[in-house]
């Protein structure tokens, strides 16, 4: 079974939506999103490990390793037939970096990459900045963001496992920022909300320079955490059902040609 898909694509959908989550969660986040994008759209949320059904393995905080088990556990469906990316604030910074990963390794490109909620790379991230805080301030931090579950403050076990794998997540948020060096080769999408105090929309909509191709810009409205409401998968299912038939009649590039010897 593979442990990064909490869901199999949905036969018969030309477009298979892979969706990262945000720091500290996990691919529930995304639950309920596949009755709203519409009968073109699989949804396909990735779990990345140290959270829910993985919670005993070993968080990912290094880019190299990330990549490789994306490779590994991602890259055969990708390899089959068109794909797009949704990232959520950390999930956006791996969805962008795995996206640019795949194009420059000559694979199958994405028909389209969407953040959200994060600031671009070439921007001060100050959520990010926030790996290196202790308990405390760290989780002052993400409630002053509404990003902690009512029902967690009263499990005392299971909040130091979010705080624990929040840290770790923004310390790869933190490798795959600074790694970034190249604009995307395909279309990207980028949404912010209204009252996001960190990704602002101003900050969210300066995504337009790490792209090369086509870019659209939305704001919602809502704070950080957005991705829970019901409007996003939505509009999602309208941005993406065009896409997937003209995605579906391209041809995916050959392997990247080896190096020459000098």
């Amino acid at each position: 079974m593979n442990q990064y898909l909490a869901a199999q694509p949905r036969a018969g959908a030309p477009l298979r939506l892979l969706c990262f989550h945000h720091a500290g969660a996990g691919a529930m986040t995304f639950a309920g999103w596949g009755a709203r994008t519409g009968p073109q759209v699989s949804v396909v949320p990735v779990r990345l490990p140290g959270r829910e059904t993985r919670l005993g393995e070993t968080r990912i905080t290094d880019t190299a390793r990330l990549f490789t088990e994306l490779d590994e556990h991602l890259g055969p469906m990708l390899d089959q037939g068109p794909y797009a990316f949704y990232g959520h604030s950390l999930g956006a910074l791996v969805a962008s970096r795995f996206a640019e990963h795949r194009i420059s390794s000559g694979n199958r490109p994405p028909a389209g990459v969407v953040v959200g909620a994060c600031m671009p790379p070439h921007l001060p991230n100050p959520l990010i900045a926030a790996h290196d805080l202790g308990d405390a301030d760290l989780l002052a931090h993400l409630t002053a963001l509404g990003g902690v579950p009512a029902e967690l403050l009263a499990r005392p076990a299971w909040l130091r496992a979010m705080l624990a794998t929040t840290r770790a997540d923004l310390t790869l948020g933190r490798f795959l920022r600074e790694g970034a060096r190249r604009p995307l080769s395909c279309p990207l999408w980028a949404f912010a909300g209204s009252r996001d105090k960190i990704a602002t929309p101003a900050a969210v909509a300066e995504w337009e320079r790490w792209t090369t191709a086509s870019f659209r810009f939305h704001t919602l409205d809502g704070g950080h955490f957005f991705v829970r409401d019901a409007e996003l998968p939505r509009l999602l299912g309208e941005l993406l059902t065009p896409v997937a038939p003209a995605a579906a009649a391209q041809t995916p590039p050959g392997p990247a040609p080896a190096p020459r010897r000098t």
